[in-house]
């Protein structure tokens, strides 16, 4: 179990003596002058009420400890950084070698979402790059519109498909960083690029010309196996696979982590191979997000427990009012009990 007061704790320790001190001066005194709750005027009488009273005080600063167990899936929220993810969709990206028959782009949302629901409070842009690279969302803090535009990428369709660069989104993340930078000076910026390697362009990839310095931490997390794998051609109406033109085969995508690990060199941030066997924690580990600042929000991972305390406090809290009810009642048929005849 774990504490998170929502007050200091000198504070906390001063409500609890303050408690204790005052239900002892409460029973001490004895009954109260004037009393018409019929069984109040005894020592038992005044011990009751008060005990009562100390009672429902004490569980409401029990209460203000925030007491709960802390969960499995606890979730950081982080303030103030700006997460960058470029993703490849290009044909390739329809290669179903992610942990066993999965299509990388699927693998590639799923890290996406994971690493959103982790970082939490964060701002969040989304850019892709085949062909060309475009912005599919700017900057902001609606992780639901970043689930929804995942969910919607699609690999490239080959007929469109005349060779993409893994570093064609390089300009275009420039850009949104150096915009990033006016709009917020010195807030951090974290890039998470997620391709297979594969370069289909006839040139040789450029060198991504983006500032080391504008990238705060991040990964580069790779898709795809040594074996490769083979891609559904989206205009088969039976789900074909795509072939080779020259052997006439089906066509088989393969990683190039080589090109994958010069990409992480460029940014200065790590290289993970993905491969849906490893926990979130594992890639964000690696991620070197020294930018976050942790706060004490546990998110919906943790299972809170200071409303059951706060209940109980305000079920004792109700005695006080119902035993003035009570004796309001017995005062009010005393009259008419005055007035009814000897029998």
């Amino acid at each position: 179990m774990t504490l998170l007061p929502i007050v200091p704790w000198a504070l906390l320790a001063a409500m609890g003596v303050a408690v204790v001190a005052l239900t002892l001066w409460a029973i001490i005194r004895g009954p109260g002058r004037g009393s018409t709750v019929r069984g109040s005027t005894g020592p038992k009488g005044s011990v009751r009420p008060a005990a009562v009273r100390g009672a429902a005080v004490a569980l409401l600063v029990l209460a203000a400890l925030r007491p709960g167990w802390p969960g499995t899936e606890a979730r950081t929220a982080v303030a103030d950084v700006d997460v960058f993810f470029v993703v490849d969709t290009s044909t390739s990206m329809a290669a179903e070698d992610y942990n066993g028959a999965g299509t990388r782009l699927s693998g590639a949302t799923g890290d996406v979402m994971a690493i959103a629901r982790e970082l939490a409070g964060a701002r969040f842009s989304l850019i892709t790059f085949d062909n060309k690279a475009t912005v599919r969302m700017p900057l902001s803090q609606d992780a639901t519109a970043l689930q929804t535009a995942m969910t919607i990428l699609q690999p490239q369709n080959p007929r469109y498909a005349n060779g993409s660069s893994i570093t064609g989104a390089g300009a275009l993340l420039k850009e949104r960083l150096a915009a990033a930078r006016e709009q917020h000076p010195g807030r951090p910026a974290l890039v998470f690029y997620a391709g297979d390697g594969e370069n289909t362009a006839a040139e040789a990839p450029v060198t991504l010309p983006v500032d080391e310095s504008s990238v705060s931490g991040g990964a580069v997390l790779g898709y795809g196996t040594g074996q490769g794998g083979r891609m559904k051609d989206p205009s088969d109406t039976e789900a074909g696979y795509l072939q080779d033109k020259g052997s006439g085969q089906d066509a088989v995508s393969r990683i190039d982590e080589g090109q994958l690990k010069n990409i992480a060199s460029q940014l200065n941030v790590p290289y993970v191979h993905r491969t849906g066997n490893q926990p979130t924690s594992d890639m964000l580990a690696k991620a070197q997000p020294g930018a976050l600042t942790p706060t004490n929000d546990d998110g919906p991972g943790r299972v809170e427990l200071y409303w059951l305390l706060a209940l109980a406090g305000f079920l004792l809290a109700l005695h006080e009012p119902v035993r003035h009810l009570i004796a309001l009642r017995e005062v009010r048929s005393l009259p008419s009990r005055a007035k009814e005849p000897l029998a």
